[in-house]
């Protein structure tokens, strides 16, 4: 299917993110581990073995658990 322009010459996608901005929103982007990579369980688990038993691990814990709090959640 071809992209429409209007008379302008914007695309759908360029209104789009046009409307985003002035709603205050920002387009980010970020990379992220794949986790169908060959090394990623490996380094996952390596990188909890190091945190077990560790401060940080409770601390990291407690927070997602409070993000994952949705009952409480207001808008």
């Amino acid at each position: 299917m071809p992209r429409v322009a209007t008379p302008d010459g914007s695309s759908k996608f360029q209104r789009y993110r046009a409307n985003k901005y002035r709603q205050g929103m920002r387009l980010l982007r970020v990379w992220v581990p794949n986790p169908a990579a060959p090394d990623f369980v490996a380094e996952a688990r390596r990188q909890a073995a190091l945190l077990r038993g560790a401060p940080e691990e409770r601390e990291a814990l407690d927070f997602i658990e409070a993000a994952a709090d949705f009952e409480n959640w207001k808008p």
